[in-house]
């Protein structure tokens, strides 16, 4: 079998091309923002690792007229002409974690690798002027106009949100320089700018009126990443090779993927995205890892979420919310609603049309035990090692089919964690007890949902959590400070086993008591589908 080679540790579209990486085609996308819609201003916003700098890297090739690269790939049966531009590629991120002098200092050294090329304007000092300039002087040598990209514009200035006077500082800087887009229209061919928070939420493109935001049409939702028809098609036969690997069969590897790696939704009608860095290493290590908060997401994030309570990351998957609440500046935001979608841990799981409100969720299994285990020790104070001892003595129980063995670690861990993690005031009042409960549960069984396929609906609002093993399949209903039986009169009542039922599988549904008194389980029931006891206990 074929052995494929995955450009897991390069963006770059000529290398990728050159030594036979593989390549998922999306360059009939590329013309048709160019060619037939004919925009001249593009804005695409994207979570970090999500192929935004391949995508640019592939505009970069063609409007360079590179034409040997793009052998083979849709845009051959499109493109004609093959025209050469001058391109001014700048890559922002470079910028990030830099005080303003120094980000000035690095886009000067950037400018000055355009100027050995056409030359500089002694008169021109600001970044602003010389990009004034350069873009005059390529069109004059060579008498087309320029293309411009900006990759992760926003990156210089996402991690000085809380710090009001360099924020400023820097937005006035950067301001300056792209207010050059805004003056040079006539000399310029095509703009292509990335990042991950929308351009209105930097205030730095605030007199770019004729900007054309793509980032929520249906058409562009599988621009970046991989949609899950790709890999239904181009990549089929990696994805045999990985199953052949693992041996497993094709349909249980592609589940496998799915459940990880799927679940990105740009749009009210976007098709299935994967996250692409982390479906590529997989597919490239023979693997079900979690790649993406690998690479340093948790503690940028965790460093935006010290504005917020911390709990509230994990209570907002399930979220109903209208557009613009996840489209306001993130320094301006109430809740961290906003830096969540943006930066991909949530995403648009569906949309009401009547209402016009969208419900957003953790797109997969690796963005919510990522989330999860992240932020575990930090708001239980409790260490990673001791919610894996929870999931696996959970799991051990529950491939058994021993329920109450696992609520019973279950209940052994609730006991040992501090009680001053939620505040006097917070526990005085009912409603912030049961949350605090149900976040308490979400978080144990989001871990254990990377060995038993374990489904938690929401929680916001009603607790119910869905355990699949090979044989059995456990419903329970969460109550704080109420009764089992009223847990179980709601499982009925909302049909939780209906799903389930035509599966094959042994059902069991259970009831399961919180007291906010005795802080921890006081009281579960199980029964069976004919609603006959099978086990309970009360403490």
């Amino acid at each position: 079998m074929e052995r494929f080679v995955y450009p897991v540790d390069t963006d770059q579209f000529q290398k990728i091309r050159e030594e036979g990486k593989v390549y998922v085609d999306k360059t009939d996308i590329i013309y048709d923002l160019v060619n037939v819609k004919k925009y001249e201003y593009v804005f695409l916003a994207r979570p970090r690792r999500f192929g935004k700098s391949l995508l640019c890297n592939t505009f970069k090739a063609y409007f360079q007229g590179q034409k040997q690269l793009f052998e083979g790939l849709k845009i051959m049966e499109l493109e004609k002409e093959w025209k050469t531009y001058p391109v001014f590629h700048f890559t922002m991120s470079g910028l990030k974690n830099l005080k303003v002098s120094e980000a000035k200092t690095k886009l000067e050294s950037m400018l000055r690798g355009y100027e050995s090329i056409y030359g500089r304007d002694s008169l021109s000092l600001t970044p602003g002027d010389r990009f004034r300039s350069l873009i005059h002087r390529a069109c004059e040598q060579t008498g087309e106009r320029t293309v411009v990209i900006l990759d992760e514009y926003d990156a210089p200035a996402m991690r000085l949100l809380y710090d009001k006077e360099q924020l400023e500082s820097m937005r006035m800087m950067l301001r300056e320089f792209y207010q050059v887009l805004k003056d040079e229209g006539a000399y310029l061919k095509f703009v292509f700018i990335t990042g991950v928070t929308k351009f209105s939420q930097m205030s730095i493109f605030s007199e770019l009126n004729n900007l054309k935001q793509v980032s929520m049409f249906d058409e562009y939702s599988g621009l970046c990443g991989i949609t899950q028809h790709e890999l239904s098609t181009i990549l089929r036969p990696c994805v045999e090779e990985y199953a052949d690997v693992l041996n497993i069969t094709l349909d249980e590897a592609y589940a496998e993927l799915k459940r990880n790696y799927d679940g990105y939704h740009f749009s009210e009608n976007s098709q299935d995205v994967y996250a692409p860095y982390s479906l590529l290493n997989a597919l490239n290590d023979k693997s079900i890892r979690h790649y993406w908060f690998e690479s340093g997401t948790m503690t940028s994030l965790i460093e935006h979420l010290k504005h917020y309570p911390l709990t509230t990351a994990l209570e907002y998957d399930g979220v109903e919310v209208g557009l613009n609440e996840f489209n306001v500046p993130c320094e301006d935001a109430e809740t961290p609603i906003p830096l969540l979608y943006q930066g991909g841990y949530l995403t648009i799981d569906s949309y009401d049309p009547l209402l016009k409100t969208y419900t957003l969720h953790f797109p997969n299994l690796e963005v919510r035990e990522g989330m999860v285990s992240g932020l575990m020790p930090l708001i239980l104070k409790r260490s990673t090692a001791d919610g894996n001892s929870l999931v696996r003595n959970m799991a051990s129980s529950l491939f058994k089919g021993n329920l109450p063995g696992a609520l019973s670690a279950l209940r052994s861990y609730i006991a040992k964690i501090p009680y001053d993690i939620i505040t006097k005031q917070e526990w005085a009042d009912k409603a912030s007890r049961e949350s605090f409960y149900k976040l308490l549960i979400y978080m144990a069984f989001s871990m254990l949902n990377s060995i038993v396929d374990t489904e938690v609906k929401s929680v916001l609002g009603r607790a119910d959590v869905v355990i699949k093993t090979r044989n059995d399949i456990y419903v329970l209903e969460l109550k704080v400070d109420d009764t089992v039986s009223n847990a179980l009169a709601q499982i009925d009542s909302k049909g939780y086993t209906i799903p389930y039922e035509p599966d094959g599988h042994k059902v069991t549904k259970c009831g399961v008591c919180i007291s906010s008194d005795a802080r921890n389980i006081v009281h579960w029931r199980a029964v069976d589908e004919k609603g006959e006891i099978v086990d309970e206990q009360q403490f």
